[in-house]
């Protein structure tokens, strides 16, 4: 396991707590960036901030190498009631870092820390990301001119991992997080009374031929060597209170993920033609919304080999993961990804802490793990810029 220095941890320990202990939501992580923009500035670290509202950007440039990358870290966290009880629990109702973000950020920050005394030739772009989840914050930094203002060789992700081993990295090419995206239909037919539907046209059948049919798309349509999840997740119709009437209108949403961009364009016509389908022969109108999010992450294959090594000569050949099934969650990452060659890794925290998983309002960010998430960040940037 990666050493750290006991005061370096327990200050970076105590970092971490005080984020978790004042979560902020996407966009409105002015509290976490100005903490990220002064510990950068005390350290000699250039900085520059307004990149996607609240993301901050510290730039470290040594020696004569021409040579750019940026590593991210993902800043806030989600709506989303903490019960964990512990001593440094959310102090805001229905905010909580149930992601491990405060994690990230604090690991990141070590490392550009610590890397102000490190020898290495080129420049590193510690990316502090607002809006990971599902608002678009990668997308808003690059609108704002970021990858103009700062071009880059190589764009480097990391993610915590509860369950995986203590202090590994996986470091896997190709596939690593699905594209997320969002849809939304909605039957519109005629209300009427619940003893006399003949003399409506009413959208109920409709929703349910809909949903019936919906898991064909996987099952029948798409190439079963082509991973893919298409689920409904929402459903608004009626009135519990008015049992006799058959409402005008029935709204369904979901969520789709998968890998390939064909089998996305497949997903999105599918549910379309389902959905106009089913509701001509039901006599009602159709509206359907598809709403692209962040693509997939896949990670490229130069930049995976550098993370490889960066395992293997910071951490240990024992700490390497190779190979690891890819999953279906998303993360806009692949904003970078998609532009310059990227790879994006999973950072081992252990034993899941009961219903521990990400998202969930008793997960926790282990904190055991930091010395090996900083210790990570400084060897890929030895590796990256010799």
């Amino acid at each position: 396991m990666q050493q750290m220095d006991p005061k370096t941890l327990r200050e970076l320990v105590a970092l971490r707590r005080d984020l978790h202990e004042h979560p902020e939501i996407g966009f409105e992580e002015h509290r976490t960036s100005e903490i990220v923009a002064t510990r950068l500035a005390a350290a000699g670290i250039e900085v520059t901030r307004g990149f996607g509202g609240t993301g901050v950007v510290g730039t470290l440039r040594k020696g004569s190498g021409n040579r750019a990358i940026l590593l991210r870290a993902d800043m806030d966290a989600l709506a989303m009631t903490e019960t964990t009880g512990l001593p440094y629990a959310s102090k805001t109702t229905g905010r909580m870092h149930a992601c491990g973000h405060d994690g990230h950020t604090t690991m990141l920050l070590g490392a550009a820390e610590q890397l102000v005394h490190e020898d290495f030739s080129g420049t590193v772009h510690f990316i502090f990301q607002p809006a990971e989840e599902g608002l678009g914050g990668a997308a808003k930094m690059i609108e704002d001119g970021l990858l103009a203002e700062f071009p880059v060789d190589a764009a480097y992700g990391l993610h915590n991992a509860p369950g995986m081993e203590l202090g590994q990295v996986a470091a896997v090419k190709g596939p690593q997080l699905a594209c997320s995206d969002r849809w939304r239909v909605t039957f519109k037919g005629e209300g009427t009374h619940g003893a006399k539907p003949q003399e409506g046209r009413e959208p109920m059948t409709a929703a349910g031929l809909f949903l019936a049919q919906l898991n064909s798309i996987v099952a029948r349509e798409l190439n079963p060597l082509k991973p893919a999840v298409v689920s409904a997740c929402a459903l608004r119709a009626g009135n519990f209170a008015a049992l006799n009437v058959i409402p005008d209108d029935v709204e369904i949403g979901g969520t789709a993920r998968c890998y390939d961009p064909d089998v996305r364009d497949q997903i999105e016509a599918a549910i379309a033609r389902i959905a106009n389908g089913i509701a001509a022969a039901g006599r009602v109108e159709c509206d359907v919304v598809y709403a692209r999010g962040a693509a997939a992450v896949i990670n490229a294959g130069a930049p995976t080999e550098i993370a490889r090594r960066a395992v293997i000569n910071g951490l240990g050949q024992d700490m390497l993961v190779t190979e690891r099934d890819p999953i279906t969650p998303g993360d806009d990452f692949s904003e970078f990804s998609s532009r310059v060659p990227g790879c994006y890794v999973h950072l081992g925290m252990g034993e899941m802490r009961p219903a521990g998983q990400h998202h969930n309002t008793n997960y926790d960010f282990n904190d055991a793990c930091i010395p090996a998430g900083v210790g990570f960040w400084c060897s890929l940037v030895k590796e990256e810029l010799r």
